[in-house]
């Protein structure tokens, strides 16, 4: 049988610190297919640097950051824009094309890193969007949407395309009761599927609650990832 390699993998990875909101230590974490990490941080710009870090965007002094196997430092650009394509992510400042109608940002990235045909595509986000509460794909430009029909924009481009890795920095919380119950849905049937997430929470007690089958419960601290301690 072939070797069954880690989605994530982060090896005393160190990024330089005056270009990172990350905490100057060593941070390690291995995420498995079929593994969710979540990770409880009260600072959003440790948040998204932490998903930058995953996603092979922050240079490092020391240590590895690996995805599905590869190290982000020993890929040309090219390829390292592909490798993000199978990443799924929700943003906290939402990074939205606001020239660009809302339907066009679900699926520029999958239009972008696969060869899969528009309808396709489109028929998929839209199954996805219905899923979560929307009637249909969002036309309209992303600046025109409500808080909450965004949101779901947002949980739609991430889900698309069957990601292998899903870091979601917001979303999963108590302030959006309406979309807990179908997103742990779709995550459930991502890491079914094999993939690996990081959910980032200010919220333990929310997730404590939760029936659901987290393998990594960890603090972003100002010394590293650290176990939460049982309750």
């Amino acid at each position: 049988m072939p070797e069954v390699k880690p989605v994530l993998q982060l090896v005393s990875a160190l990024p330089f610190f005056e270009e990172s909101a990350l905490p100057n230590a060593p941070l390690d974490l291995q995420l498995m297919p079929g593994e969710c990490a979540v990770i409880e941080t009260a600072d959003t710009a440790r948040t998204t640097a932490f998903a930058e870090l995953c996603s092979g965007m922050t240079p490092l002094r020391q240590g590895e950051a690996r995805f599905m196997g590869y190290d982000w430092t020993g890929l040309d650009r090219e390829r390292a824009a592909a490798l993000r394509g199978r990443i799924g992510r929700i943003h906290h400042k939402g990074a939205w094309i606001s020239m660009l109608g809302t339907h066009v940002n679900i699926m520029l990235a999958q239009l972008h890193h696969t060869r899969e045909p528009e309808t396709s595509i489109a028929r998929s986000a839209t199954e996805l969007a219905q899923a979560l509460g929307l009637p249909g794909l969002p036309l309209v430009r992303p600046d025109r949407l409500s808080e909450g029909d965004l949101m779901r924009a947002a949980c739609v481009r991430a889900f698309l395309g069957a990601p292998q890795l899903l870091l979601l920095e917001s979303a999963i919380n108590p302030e959006r009761p309406e979309l807990t119950a179908p997103l742990l849905d779709l995550l459930s049937r991502a890491l079914d599927r094999g993939a690996a997430a990081v959910c980032f929470t200010r919220d333990v007690p929310f997730w404590q609650a939760q029936s659901f089958p987290v393998t990594h419960r960890l603090h972003l601290m100002d010394d590293g990832l650290k176990p939460m301690l049982s309750v």
